[in-house]
């Protein structure tokens, strides 16, 4: 291995490739480790559009994506051309977009955004007395339009992890017995009849916050998200009982395709060997458009 090597996870990562890595975090926390470590290689255990944010804010280092095939369906759903064209409509707004794109999008847009930020962000815009578009995620911008009363223009891609939760089975799945004490919490990528029902809506890591800080022993929490973040919720408190939010009758297994790619093996191979996909396909003007609203995402941050 690479003297200078930093690995890098996204909670989403199987357990197991979590105990691997010398930094473990949601997209924000991997973006701003890969910046203030600047290692002369980075092998990021997450997806596509993480690597190439990494890349972005490091264009010395050399970046190795485990699986070439770790993608995002945010980004898979968005064409850019039709985004392009989209983003025409709507000349005098301020274009947030949500972190969760490939680098070409993030061109495209003012600031970027991850589910941590994202509330200031906007909140900020129209304090300034802009109007505002958000990409690519339609439940978050739904979410950020109806919690604070915004007319936001919003593009048509989801989570396809996200999107499989179901309001009416988390219903039932919450009225399956009555001692104790029962909690929800949901990502924003989520449905909003699910954030409707939320007690706690947030990032992976506002969500694990509050499983950390909950003051009861005795709770049963469902969590609407990537079921890898539950590891990292079990080990903190393994005392609590906490599931997976439901997608339809019988299923409590939502995992991210995308994520599951990253697999020991192949994370020891690019560690050690370098194997893997290498993210140096970004020009330098892709690398120069892209990170000035990475770089307003890190000054909110």
């Amino acid at each position: 291995m690479n003297d200078n090597t930093l690995i890098l996870a996204h909670y989403y990562t199987e357990p197991e490739v979590q105990k691997m890595a010398d930094f473990v975090g949601d997209s924000l926390d991997l973006a701003q480790h890969a910046q203030r470590e600047k290692p002369s290689r980075i092998v990021f255990a997450g997806v596509r559009f993480m690597a190439e944010t990494a890349k972005i804010l490091n264009p010395e280092a050399e970046i190795i994506l485990p699986d070439a095939g770790s993608s995002c369906s945010l980004v898979e759903q968005t064409d850019i051309k039709a985004l392009e064209e989209w983003i025409r409509q709507y000349p005098d707004h301020k274009h947030v977009m949500y972190i969760n794109s490939s680098a070409k999008m993030k061109a495209l847009a003012d600031v970027i955004v991850t589910s941590r930020i994202v509330d200031d962000v906007v909140a900020a815009e129209y304090a300034d007395g802009n109007e505002v578009i958000f990409t690519p995620d339609r439940n978050m911008g739904a979410y950020l339009n109806q919690q604070y009363g915004y007319n936001m223009p919003i593009w048509s891609a989801v989570c396809e992890v996200h999107e499989k939760f179901k309001a009416e089975e988390l219903e039932r799945a919450m009225r399956g017995w009555t001692d104790g004490q029962k909690f929800i919490l949901a990502h924003p990528e989520s449905p909003l009849p699910v954030l409707d029902m939320a007690d706690y809506i947030g990032s992976t890591k506002g969500m694990l916050d509050w499983v950390k800080n909950h003051p009861s022993r005795h709770s049963t929490i469902f969590v609407a998200t990537e079921e890898g973040l539950l590891y990292n919720m079990r080990e903190l408190r393994p005392e609590l009982d906490i599931r997976q939010a439901p997608t339809y009758s019988g299923c409590q297994c939502n995992q991210c395709p995308y994520m599951k790619l990253n697999t020991v093996e192949k994370v020891k191979a690019a560690a050690d060997f370098g194997i893997g996909t290498k993210i140096d396909y970004l020009t330098d003007e892709d690398i120069e458009n892209a990170l000035k609203p990475i770089n307003r995402m890190m000054e909110y941050a």
